[in-house]
């Protein structure tokens, strides 16, 4: 894997959903939650449903930017034994039952430090490689202070992704231009995650605003819960992240129901079927 190319899954998944005239579908789950045994499961019936990219969240003790369904996702999955390493292993697990989609490891900057007893970001890089990892996205980690990061991810082809939010300067836009490749991952609120009824008012000037300084895909995520918030993102960029919703399916479920409730789930809200229930 060392320097082979920046991973092409990306830009073939954002390809296949132009053809079909949708956003592409790129879900967020916690690896380890509801528990170790059941992630793969899960995240083959989100592909079922329509999944065309994954988030597939590291579990961390203090997840600042995450409000309180993704917190308790991560404390059980800790609870259970969920690591770096576990994420790491999964997507490996993932590639080896065929699933092709793009997947991005997202999390906090110390886990990704701590990863092999310290050996961080060169190994992390090597191991996610060959995993079949695409990229890193490294939640509280500036811009300005990501290059010395991004060269080992860049050595083994693996992309680094980069957040933006309402509140970003022209200056930080310009500095993510400078060093994102993949996508630009952009928070439609200021405030955590969470499922919510409504998207912000100002959404449309900050894509516009984001797009006029990248020339990327542009992902929106935080509070997309719904089909109709998912066709108003279509109409305005290239990718809806949907994360608490589907923890919210998975908690709701019995354990034999929940890659059938999250399948259901990402039909309806991707459109690929109707379900007045499920609304």
């Amino acid at each position: 894997m060392n320097a082979r190319a920046l991973s092409s899954r990306y830009a073939a998944s954002f390809a296949a959903a132009r053809a079909e005239g949708r956003p592409l579908f790129m879900p967020f789950l916690t690896a380890g939650y509801p528990s170790r045994d059941e992630t793969v499961a899960l995240v083959q019936a989100l592909v079922r449903g329509g999944a065309g990219a994954l988030e597939l969240g590291v579990p961390f003790s203090d997840p600042l930017a995450d409000g309180p369904t993704i917190q308790r996702a991560n404390m059980a999955a800790l609870q259970g034994g969920a690591s770096l390493t576990f994420a790491v292993e999964t997507v490996a697990q993932l590639r080896q039952a065929g699933v092709e989609i793009p997947i991005t490891l997202m999390g906090y900057l110390n886990p990704f430090l701590a990863y092999a007893g310290g050996a961080g970001l060169p190994a992390l890089a090597r191991d996610a490689a060959t995993a079949g990892v695409d990229g890193l996205l490294i939640v509280d980690l500036p811009p300005e202070e990501s290059d010395p990061f991004r060269a080992p991810l860049t050595q083994y082809g693996l992309h680094l992704i980069y957040l933006l939010a309402p509140t970003s300067t022209e200056a930080r836009i310009r500095a993510v231009a400078r060093r994102a490749s993949g996508f630009v991952y952009l928070v439609s609120v200021t405030g955590v995650t969470g499922a919510r009824s409504q998207l912000p008012s100002d959404l449309v000037d900050c894509v516009a605003r984001v797009r006029a300084g990248v020339n990327l895909p542009i992902a929106v995520g935080f509070g997309l819960s719904s089909r109709a918030q998912l066709e108003t993102i279509g109409g305005l960029c290239e990718a809806a992240v949907v994360g608490s919703a589907l923890i919210d399916v998975i908690a709701a479920a019995d354990k034999a129901q929940r890659p059938t409730k999250l399948q259901d789930f990402v039909e309806v809200v991707t459109g690929r079927r109707i379900d007045e229930e499920l609304r």
